[in-house]
């Protein structure tokens, strides 16, 4: 009988090779979808692959989206380090979306431009008060963190609806559920004439960074690390768990609260039913296929920003469903996950007596 067995070491080029033969599985399964769906498999993905970085343009559009799965995903990976689950970053992503968005309706005619500093600092303390929440139910009542902040992102989409179809809707706005738009005084400066491209993509590299020194480099960031390993360890080390757990989902729900707030004072410039696209859920795969390190979740937020913006093009030129996105997420994820378990496991085969021999002598 085969027996499933950890391998002896595993080496740096294991960890990098999972990834890219996942994603080489991800594009095998793609092509099986696309023959079987009636389209050509390459035109397809020309559209996934090449045409999102084509030219100035489109990686202009490209960085829109990369920056916000970066930024949530910098955040995710601590939690996910310190073996702590946040399932929740698109509701912090909401809330941080609210935060800024109130802050710029306080803005008006001759605000200054540097007004847009405290426009992103409210998103960061509503993603922090909306993480926050988790963190203390898990605290004083031992709640569990997947569910409450899961079931929080619906709490925090229907209080975008009530606003945007209520007490902040703009009464010149033609009945649509939607705010006025944002002085410019609260929107992020383009760094390319032209292009979309705003300062928001040197706040996420900035971030990296930071987040690379925190994680590897800083005895806070070491602790988290340790906790989510083992436990046991962090314990007789005098380690606080309540202070991983504190920091952990306070951190994550700020750079989700970030991301959301460069959305409102970069693309959106108002808020909207349509804030919420999915980018929180996006971002656990981006975290993981990004091996949880910070330079791994650059090539892999831009890599789903490829799917994003393929999946949009494919679904208006070739008519494929908009659900194809997400089939290629989750297609990542689940190849990303067999590929590890094949890469960090062997099977061996084993007698059938010394199966049963081994089985009874444990």
């Amino acid at each position: 009988m085969l027996k499933l067995e950890p391998r002896t070491q595993a080496s740096w080029l294991v960890a990098l090779a999972a990834p890219l033969l996942a994603l080489a599985i991800t594009v095998l399964i793609g092509i099986v979808l696309f023959t079987a769906l009636g389209k050509d498999p390459l035109q397809a993905l020309y559209l996934f692959f090449v045409e999102p970085v084509k030219n100035g343009r489109a990686l202009s559009e490209l960085s829109m989206k990369a920056v916000p799965l970066a930024l949530i995903a910098l955040g995710l990976a601590v939690c996910f380090r310190a073996n702590i689950w946040n399932i929740g970053a698109e509701g912090q992503f909401v809330l941080g979306a609210l935060g800024a968005g109130w802050m710029a309706m306080q803005a008006g005619p001759g605000t200054s431009g540097w007004f847009v500093v405290p426009v992103l600092l409210a998103g960061i303390a509503g993603g922090m008060l909306w993480a926050g929440a988790v963190a203390l139910l898990r605290d004083r009542f031992n709640t569990n963190e997947i569910l409450v902040s899961l079931m929080l992102v619906y709490v925090a989409t229907l209080l975008l609806n009530y606003l945007v179809y209520g007490p902040w809707k703009d009464p010149n706005g033609y009945n649509f559920p939607q705010t006025a738009l944002f002085d410019a005084s609260t929107r992020l400066p383009r760094l390319v004439t032209g292009l979309r491209m705003n300062a928001g993509l040197l706040i996420a590299l900035v971030a990296v960074a930071a987040f690379a020194v925190f994680q590897f480099r800083t005895y806070r960031g070491y602790a988290l690390t340790v906790g989510g390993i083992a436990p046991a360890a962090a314990r007789y080390a005098g380690f606080s768990s309540r202070s991983a757990l504190w920091t952990a989902l306070l951190l994550s729900g700020g750079m989700a609260g970030l991301a959301g707030a460069l959305e409102v004072a970069g693309p959106l410039g108002q808020l909207t039913p349509y804030v919420p696209v999915g980018y929180g859920f996006a971002a656990i795969i981006v975290a993981f296929v990004g091996r949880l390190h910070p330079v791994g979740i650059v090539f892999s937020s831009v890599l789903m920003s490829m799917f994003y913006i393929g999946g949009e093009l494919a679904q208006s030129r070739l008519g494929l469903p908009k659900a194809l996105t997400s089939v290629f997420q989750g297609l990542l994820l689940f190849t990303l996950l067999a590929c590890d378990h094949a890469l960090q496991y062997r099977m061996r085969w084993v007698a059938a007596a010394k199966a049963r021999a081994a089985g009874a002598s444990a």
